[in-house]
Order: C-alpha cells, then sequence, then structure tokens
C-alpha cells in the first residue's frame, strides 16, 4: 500500500503470484479526519511576528480536516469576522449568521497572541476599527455557548502569559481553555476538543 501524493488516493496492488501475473489495482480514497472545524484567526498588527508558525498551523489543518472553515478577526471578537485576512468591508459575516450556518457539532479554535488594550475586551466602543455596541467578550460569550467545543491557541511564548493581563483575562473567560500553539499545547488542545 503506498499514498499517492500527487493524487491523495492510497493504491493497493495485491502480489502478483496470486493472479496469475496480472495486477489487481484498488484505488482507496484517501482517509480524512471527520471532525468539523471552524477556525478563527487574529490577523494584523502584533501578530505580523507569528505569520509563520500561523500559516504551518493553517497547512497542517487544511490538510488534516475535510470540514475546515476559517475566518480572521483583529485582536478580539466582534460583531463580524472576514472571509479574507484583506479585511474588507464586503469580506464580513456576521457572527449570528456564523452560528446560523455551522452547527453545533463544529469544534472552534481561535488562533491569536490575546495582545491588546483591555477595554478591547470589556467595553462598548473597544475596538480599535470601529464602534462595537456590545463588549467583545459578550461575543466570544456567543460563540462559546454554541460552540461548545472550542480552544483559543495562543502563539505568544508562555514566558509572557502571566504578565499580560488581556491572556489572563482571555483565559479566565474561556475557562483555562487557551493553549501554546507549540507541539506539546496542540496536544493538549486537541484532547480537550475530544472531550
Amino acid at each position: 500500500i503506498r499514498d499517492d501524493l500527487v493524487t491523495g488516493v492510497q493504491t493497493c496492488a495485491l502480489p502478483i503470484s496470486r493472479q496469475g501475473g496480472l495486477l489487481d489495482i484498488r484505488m482507496v480514497p484517501e482517509r480524512h479526519n471527520a471532525v468539523k472545524v471552524i477556525m478563527l484567526l487574529d490577523f494584523g498588527g502584533s501578530m505580523d511576528p507569528h505569520v509563520d508558525l500561523c500559516a504551518q498551523l493553517f497547512s497542517a489543518a487544511r490538510a488534516e480536516f475535510k470540514h475546515l472553515e476559517f475566518y480572521y478577526f483583529h485582536n478580539f471578537i466582534y460583531e463580524s469576522v472576514w472571509t479574507s485576512n484583506k479585511r474588507r468591508l464586503e469580506d464580513r459575516v456576521s457572527i449570528h449568521e456564523l452560528v446560523r450556518t455551522y452547527g453545533t457539532d463544529y469544534k472552534l479554535i481561535l488562533v491569536g497572541d490575546a495582545h491588546m488594550a483591555r477595554h478591547e475586551v470589556v467595553e462598548r466602543g473597544g475596538s480599535v476599527e470601529h464602534f462595537n455596541a456590545e463588549p467583545g467578550q459578550v461575543w466570544l460569550g456567543r460563540l462559546q455557548a454554541h460552540f461548545q467545543k472550542h480552544v483559543w491557541l495562543n502563539p505568544t511564548p508562555l514566558r509572557y502569559w502571566q504578565d499580560s493581563y488581556t491572556i489572563t483575562l482571555i483565559q479566565r473567560l474561556l475557562d483555562q481553555r487557551m493553549y501554546h500553539l507549540s507541539v506539546d499545547g496542540l496536544t493538549s488542545a486537541m484532547r480537550e476538543l475530544a472531550r
């Protein structure tokens, strides 16, 4: 049995002796993880140093999950996210639409450094890009209520977490479901999503 990297299909050739010298090739579809995932990626600003790491995560996730949807946000979650990292107005999708579109069987993975001002999480009008009528923590709570299996992956080195008010705050809002974007962190996060 071998994987054909070009076609993404596994092929199986039975021993020639059983077939009187003829090959019996059977095509077997490539196996994909049936887990449904929606990934929300923080993009721009303080996330710029982590672009390569996030690109690796995105590439690995694309190869692993058959059902993977991804959207972008800047700093924190508010009433909408973007379908493109260009963050254009016409690329916005409301959180209400996201919740209507994707069922509770989807697992939510948020990726971001959680590095922002406190008011961006807890206050109306806290967003740096627009006036948000409700605090970001309210929108995060709506996502948590719908996607009960959720984690936050943070590329910030662990040694800086305790010194960041917003990392500590978001960890508390997520019931400690924030994990470092590393092999060990990913292992723990996937274990949490599988519970």
